[in-house]
């Protein structure tokens, strides 16, 4: 890895004693985390980075705001947007930089911002409310947006919605800066897909479900007139697919290690990390493991740089625990004492600004 810095950032939600965002070093050869600071965003239960690192967004009550990072990976307050709805809960960027998208799961609404070259984020774009009828008495039978992330090749925008249990696909026109409805993806009622994110090549797409507890594996072709998912694959995040107390569980948390080899899914409830096996070629998993993770709620994790580390945050236990993970055994092994953090929602690990010299780069996206 270099002597590159790496820098761990966690969203919280505030209505305890956490600020905001906790910030930390990140040892990537050891597979430690070391505070450093907290920065003060009420809510802060989702963040995103742009590809040149220069800028970090985040959520928080009053819509979404955006913080520049600097060589250290420190961050300084630029500006806040209304996004003229409820609180979102989930960010992406697009590839080219004009956008933040915005996913709203109180209002099931899926918001367009967008994002000057200097960092600013600018007015709302467009803002699309999803209709329709959910399956899932406990969530009012209604529309809730889970997570919003653009295709690879830029063209389309899917939005996961965990109330209706649809994946709606958009395209992104941007001579009229708006979102055109070309597609849903139905998935099973009351699955509740929650988070989708795509090969590093582009070609397959990993869609998280909550509530079935489950990756469902799809191929993805951009080239045509219209996108097209077909679904390869359905396989389960939980250790004992048989268990009793099966609707106690919900997958929470996906990533990608960074080679693309493999997957890694949180479950809350059995509060395991599942690990799977990326074919390359046909995008199919093969699961090797799944743990217990010594927390309680994980709604969370990431992948260290080295590939060799993992970390997960634990809402219910208000905790960081990190694994070092042996890919020959198939085991995980805790490597410190679980790390105290109030309520964290999400956990993200990026490398500091290479330089700033030229603050007017385009903003791209860190993740597919």
């Amino acid at each position: 890895m270099g002597k590159k810095k790496y820098v761990a950032y966690v969203g919280t939600y505030t209505h305890g004693t956490s600020k905001g965002i906790q910030v930390y070093d990140v040892d990537v050869e050891n597979g430690t985390l070391t505070e450093r600071s907290e920065v003060e965003v009420s809510n802060a239960s989702h963040l995103a980075v742009s590809k040149n690192g220069k800028y970090l967004y985040s959520i928080e009550d009053e819509g979404v705001a955006v913080f520049r990072r600097d060589k250290n990976g420190d961050l300084s307050r630029i500006n806040s947007v209304d996004i003229n709805g409820m609180r979102g809960c989930y960010l992406a960027t697009d590839v080219d930089g004009r956008y933040l998208y915005v996913a709203g799961y109180h209002d099931g609404k899926v918001t367009v911002v967008h994002t000057h070259k200097d960092g600013r984020l600018g007015s709302v774009m467009d803002g699309v409310f999803h209709k329709g009828l959910g399956s899932v008495a406990e969530r009012n039978f209604r529309p809730h947006v889970n997570c919003v992330r653009p295709t690879p090749d830029n063209k389309y925008l899917c939005a996961v919605d965990n109330g209706i249990d649809q994946v709606k696909i958009y395209r992104i026109n941007k001579k009229k800066d708006k979102l055109e409805l070309v597609d849903i993806l139905r998935c099973p009622r009351e699955s509740g897909p929650r988070i989708i994110r795509f090969s590093d090549d582009g070609r397959f797409a990993y869609l998280l479900f909550e509530l079935s507890n489950e990756v469902k594996v799809y191929s993805y072709d951009g080239s045509g007139k219209n996108p097209e998912f077909e679904l390869l694959q359905s396989i389960t995040t939980l250790g004992k697919e048989d268990a009793n107390d099966a609707i106690h569980n919900a997958a929470s948390g996906i990533s990608m290690s960074a080679d693309g080899k493999y997957l890694f899914c949180t479950t809350a409830g059995e509060n395991t990390v599942t690990m799977y096996a990326v074919d390359q070629e046909t995008g199919l998993l093969t699961k090797k493991f799944s743990l217990p993770i010594s927390g309680d709620y994980p709604k969370d994790l990431m992948i260290f740089p080295d590939n060799k580390h993992i970390a997960v945050a634990n809402h219910g236990s208000n905790s960081i625990t990190v694994f070092t993970v042996d890919y020959e055994k198939n085991i995980i092994m805790m490597n410190e004492k679980p790390r105290k953090i109030e309520t964290p929602n999400c956990i993200h690990i990026w490398p500091v600004p290479d330089e700033w010299e030229d603050p007017a780069d385009p903003l791209t996206s860190a993740e597919k």
